[in-house]
């Protein structure tokens, strides 16, 4: 991968846990509303994969809410959370298969209400591409090793049941 392109829908065309891994070390890019570009490696991403997974916001069906999980891969999923924090995630795998990448952490911000409220994201993107031309995109940069890689089950899911509650998809850069 060329460090500083552009990653495309096809980069996030494929399994929704590779995909989260290998999110880590991937520049988050913002233009801001004054112009200036935020560029923020990615540092912590939790991965939600389908309608089996109970964790993740699609495992009960389509609602209007969740829609754009069951669209294509490479669009913004953006939601409200306890009325106070809008969540940034990325679609992942096949077009129909709701599934999607939580950022939940990007260069000096840890958490992903602190991250979306310092890059002034909000509902505005949600089934946005990823892209230069939506504000927001995601840049490559080198891989980062296995060895500088903690995976842990997800935060803030204890309504889910096993195996989802345990499960090892949030991965953090250390």
């Amino acid at each position: 991968m060329a460090q500083g392109r552009a990653l495309t829908p096809d980069f996030f065309a494929r399994d929704t846990v590779v995909v989260a891994r290998e999110l880590l070390g991937q520049y988050l890019c913002r233009r801001l509303p004054s112009g200036e570009i935020l560029r923020w490696p990615l540092t912590e991403v939790e991965a939600y994969d389908g309608p089996e997974d109970k964790a993740c916001h699609a495992h009960r069906g389509k609602t209007p809410r969740n829609a754009v999980m069951f669209g294509p891969p490479g669009r913004f999923y953006v939601y409200l959370c306890y009325g106070v924090h809008w969540m940034l995630n990325i679609v992942t795998g096949p077009e129909d298969f709701p599934a999607a990448v939580l950022i939940r952490g990007a260069g000096p911000m840890s958490g992903p209400g602190r991250l979306t409220k310092a890059m002034v994201i909000s509902k505005e993107l949600d089934a946005q591409l990823v892209a230069a031309t939506s504000g927001l995109w995601v840049e490559s940069a080198d891989p980062v090793a296995e060895s500088d890689i903690e995976r842990t089950p997800r935060i803030g899911i204890n309504y889910a049941p096993e195996p989802w509650l345990s499960a090892p998809y949030r991965f953090v850069k250390k």
